[in-house]
């Protein structure tokens, strides 16, 4: 145990490396020290079999534990030996890792033709208030589900597929390229390693069928555009008896006619006249919970912002935040369709105004006019 070196020192990772940082340190290790790129090199020999056993420890949880612990102490009795000799039998951990790259002389044969089903996504519309509220929609999706004809195998019932000729049965074939034998999904059975000689009738072969399925989803109270609800095992059917995919609900709130949204907080414009701007007044003006009363004091400017505290969004269940706040903008309409006696009105006013009524007006109109003397110097 002494002499051996710290496994983590030879895959070059760090101790608190991820497993697939770990995975591919080990492979550009074996693609370097692979008897096919080193024939009859027995130090590149040496130097993957030490690799495929610090990986072997390092990708296995439980020995990995007992390694970061005890260092190879702990590991005494728990080794099940990675290599089996100088015959390119390159164990288990090189198959694991390499999958199909790679065929040694003692190769464990075909892969696995098992996939899981494909995701699925689903745009939901929602009104503001729907999203605001939270709601709990039923939703029809066209996805793929096993045959309930031939349960899956794609066979007609009553037959059962026959191993492909071409792989015997593995589902892939070898293919030399320079030094690799590299191995390929079998063209004919595409990897299934199975030929359907009589294909169901109701699947074609496929051992999955289209339908329509109609789902419930319960969307939480103050949900946004973009956000995303998962449907775990609602997704499409996975093959050869794998498992079923995912389904990803995506919100889309509508736009609103009153309201706008930022966040948790709500906003919206509020028209007012001449008369209630100069001298004050009350107005209703509308919340997602109903009507609320909102004071205008006198001498108020267009664009203003009032804050209804807590008559916003609450987001609690969704960002973990608060209930947000309803921001009214408060803006000027100039009276229109005037009778000869309201123009008449607004001349005598306009005569008796003087610049202390309009600062913002006289502090522009100095500012326009001293910009315009520059001009002239």
């Amino acid at each position: 145990m002494a002499n051996k070196r710290d496994y983590y020192e030879v895959l070059g990772v760090s101790r608190d490396s991820s497993e697939q940082e770990i995975k591919k340190a080990y492979r550009r290790l074996a693609m370097k020290h692979h008897p096919d790129r080193n024939p009859d090199d027995a130090k590149a020999e040496e130097k993957l079999k030490e690799a495929s056993e610090a990986a072997e420890v390092l990708m296995d949880g439980e020995k990995r534990s007992a390694y970061d612990q005890f260092g190879h102490a702990g590991l005494e009795g728990n080794m099940g030996g990675g290599f089996g000799g100088g015959n390119g039998n390159f164990g288990s951990i090189f198959e694991d890792v390499f999958g199909d790259i790679f065929s040694g002389g003692g190769g464990r044969g075909g892969r696995s033709q098992v996939h899981r089903g494909s995701d699925l996504k689903y745009i939901l519309d929602l009104d503001l208030e729907a999203a605001v509220k939270g709601t709990n929609p039923k939703i029809k999706i066209p996805t793929q589900v096993e045959c309930n004809e031939c349960l899956g195998s794609g066979a007609k019932r009553g037959s059962a597929p026959t191993e492909c000729v071409q792989c015997a049965g593995m589902g892939q074939v070898t293919a030399r390229q320079g030094f690799f034998s590299i191995q390929q999904t079998c063209p004919r059975c595409r990897g299934t390693g199975k030929m359907i000689t009589d294909p169901c009738t109701k699947c074609r072969g496929q051992g999955r069928t289209e339908e329509q399925k109609t789902l419930s989803v319960k969307v939480p109270p103050g949900v946004d555009t973009g956000d995303r609800i998962r449907l775990a095992g609602q997704g499409e059917a996975g093959a050869n008896g794998g498992p079923a995919g995912d389904l990803y609900v995506q919100i889309n709130v509508r736009d609103h006619r009153i309201f706008t949204r930022e966040g948790e907080n709500l906003y919206c414009d509020v028209p007012i006249s001449f008369v209630d701007a100069a001298l004050g007044g009350e107005l209703e003006v509308p919340t997602l919970d109903g009507r609320v009363n909102l004071k205008i004091p006198s001498e108020t400017q267009t664009g203003k912002l009032f804050r209804l505290r807590g008559k916003g969004v609450n987001v609690t269940q969704v960002r973990g935040g608060g209930i947000g706040d309803l921001y009214c903008r408060v803006t000027l309409e100039t009276p229109v369709n005037l009778s000869r006696n309201q123009k008449d009105l607004l001349r005598e006013f306009a005569g008796e105004s003087s610049d202390k009524q309009s600062p913002r007006q006289s502090s522009w109109l100095d500012g326009v006019k001293k910009f315009i003397d520059t001009l002239t110097d």
